[in-house]
């Protein structure tokens, strides 16, 4: 067998392992908590030195001990890997779980001291068949071993359609999973999967905790919701969970990896919305903030106690459509027509959106592939520039009559639909007004709804019951195949990430075709077409990319190597192990 070269990061449209980081949580889509903190985990102190010591600490060497504190607008739903679909539930899970793989700073597949896999997976010749071999050490925090046996259960839940994973279409490709021996599986592929290696860098789940779970009853199952049955494998455990409140981690004691944790505490605390986030941090009660409002960015930036990080991100935000008749009250989803679709996009100033909301931070974006990377389409994708008159003939085409209150209606139903987004997002709720306001220019009535992040996931996006959402998908893969999982008719809920009930045969076939091949060229080919078919057809309106300004500390402290990492999925919390906090 071989092993593989490494693969440069290719800045593409993801979705979180396919998953819904719904958004980003101080990412795209935190969302808000409409419960204010009442009460506070007690915090431990930083590490000082003693009476006798005369001599100051250097703040460049690293120091055990210490509570770093993040800020959030959104709780999380579960931090089992099986169902991580959201930011804030990420978040938490980078901590609490070792990945079998990792990434590097350049978005290479990498096995780091903190990974669970003792080396890069070994490829056949015909790039069917991936050898994985475990640390021998790796242990889970009960004293487990971690074994092949937990990478084959979490994979074969996963493909599992019953256990409705939304990474379900990273790993339906497998064909049969192997036990060498207790560390070393073999995965055989059905088929040439050319993404399958950016489907490693995953958190597996325990096998002797769950294997005897019924996967319909997996999903409610304690496990991830509730600190004293969940299990983990990481450098932190999980001590405390306050719903609404805060999550508080420690550093276990007898984690097995090689390279410890010097933070020994972490507490998420949970704030009813940005603007509090940031007072809190301004104020010093924050260690960490991962999305600054960009209206407060000069504030926080003017503070000398405090480092700012802005740069690309690998995010985009989008309008999304239902096109399922029974989401609605009509019984008829107004989006079928595509000239209607296109007229959406052209009547939304999207420009106007990253000039005045985003600050100039963001562009505009017409497919779901970031610009720059190898798979974008470039000019192949359709560009919606802001026009109103054309909005209005393309409706009048597709037979959208005003009526006397200047709402547009066909066959008697008007066009009016509900837009949802998260409670406590101050940059999305701009956003939906401008969308309310551009709509109603051209006869389209759009009533606006924030709902809390946690219930609006698990009660509305996850299982495809809204008119139409704002939300945005972060990069977790490289590769531009996790498209599949939101855009093809195969990935509907609850098994998939296809909430708005989309289909395309012509996309179908496309993604199908952009993984089947190892030659990157051809794949270059088929994303194109992707590109004009999807921006075209429309499933979404694309809005724009954008990055997320962290702001954190500067007694938080870290090597060059080790800074946080804005490309990356997580990267905020870029080698988290090797950071430790300074006395202030």
């Amino acid at each position: 067998m071989k092993k593989p070269n490494k693969v440069t990061i290719c800045l593409t449209i993801m979705a979180l392992a396919g998953t819904l980081l719904a958004g980003c949580s101080g990412n795209n889509n935190n969302g808000g908590n409409t419960t204010t903190n009442t009460t506070e985990p007690a915090n431990t102190t930083t590490n000082t030195p003693t009476t006798e010591d005369t001599t100051a600490p250097d703040p460049n060497t690293p120091v055990d001990g210490g509570n770093l504190v993040i800020s959030s607008f959104s709780d999380i739903i579960s931090v089992n890997p099986i169902y991580v679909s959201d930011t804030a539930s990420g978040d938490i899970g980078s901590f609490l779980y070792a990945n079998l793989y990792d990434y590097n700073r350049g978005g290479d597949i990498v096995a780091e001291p903190w990974s669970l896999a003792a080396e890069l997976p070994a490829v056949s010749e015909d790039g069917l068949t991936y050898t994985i071999k475990l640390k021998v050490e790796a242990k889970w925090n009960d004293g487990t071993p971690v074994t092949a046996d937990d990478v084959i259960f979490t994979f074969d839940t996963i493909r599992n359609p019953e256990s409705a994973s939304p990474g379900i279409s990273s790993y339906d490709k497998i064909d049969t999973m192997t036990k060498i021996d207790a560390q070393t599986v073999a995965i055989k592929l059905k088929q040439i999967y050319s993404p399958f290696l950016y489907s490693l860098p995953v958190a597996i789940a325990p096998a002797h905790v769950l294997k005897d779970v019924p996967l319909p009853e997996l999903q409610k199952n304690p496990y991830g919701s509730d600190p004293a049955k969940t299990v983990t494998n990481g450098p932190w455990k999980w001590t405390e969970w306050k719903n609404g409140q805060y999550i508080t981690l420690d550093a276990d004691p007898n984690y097995w990896g090689s390279k410890k944790p010097h933070i020994q505490k972490i507490t998420y605390k949970i704030y009813a919305d940005q603007n509090t986030e940031i007072q809190a941090l301004i104020k010093g009660d924050v260690d960490l903030t991962q999305a600054v409002p960009l209206p407060m960015l000069e504030t926080v930036k003017a503070n000398e106690g405090l480092n700012v990080i802005l740069a690309p991100g690998p995010q985009y935000e989008y309008l999304a459509f239902n096109f399922k008749d029974d989401n609605f009250a009509s019984k008829v989803s107004p989006f079928k027509g595509m000239k209607t679709r296109q007229a959406v996009a052209y009547a939304i100033n999207r420009q106007g959106m990253v000039d005045n909301i985003l600050k100039g931070t963001g562009t505009p974006l017409n497919a779901p592939f970031l610009p720059g990377t190898w798979a974008d389409p470039g000019d192949a994708a359709t560009a919606y520039n802001y026009d109103a008159e054309k909005a209005k003939a393309l409706l009048a085409e597709d037979g959208w009559v005003a009526g006397s209150d200047g709402i547009l209606a066909k066959d008697g139903v008007k066009f009016s639909f509900e837009l949802q987004y998260n409670a406590g997002n101050s940059r999305r709720e701009q956003v939906a007004a401008v969308i309310q306001q551009n709509l109603k220019d051209v006869g389209i009535e759009v009533k606006t709804k924030a709902i809390d992040f946690a219930a609006w996931i698990d009660q509305n996006v996850t299982p495809g019951k809204f008119e139409a959402i704002l939300l945005s998908w972060s990069l977790n893969s490289p590769d531009p195949s996790s498209n599949e999982s939101i855009f093809s008719s195969a990935y509907f809920p609850p098994a998939g990430q296809n909430v708005g009930w989309y289909k395309n045969e012509k996309l179908d076939k496309l993604w199908i075709d952009g993984y089947s091949t190892a030659d990157q060229a051809k794949r270059k080919e088929i994303y194109a077409e992707a590109g004009k078919e999807i921006s075209t057809d429309l499933p979404y309106v694309f809005l724009y990319q954008y990055g997320l300004p962290e702001a954190h500390k500067k007694t938080i402290k870290y090597a060059e190597e080790d800074r946080p990492e804005s490309s990356l999925a997580y990267g905020y919390f870029f080698h988290a192990i090797n950071w430790w906090i300074a006395a202030e």
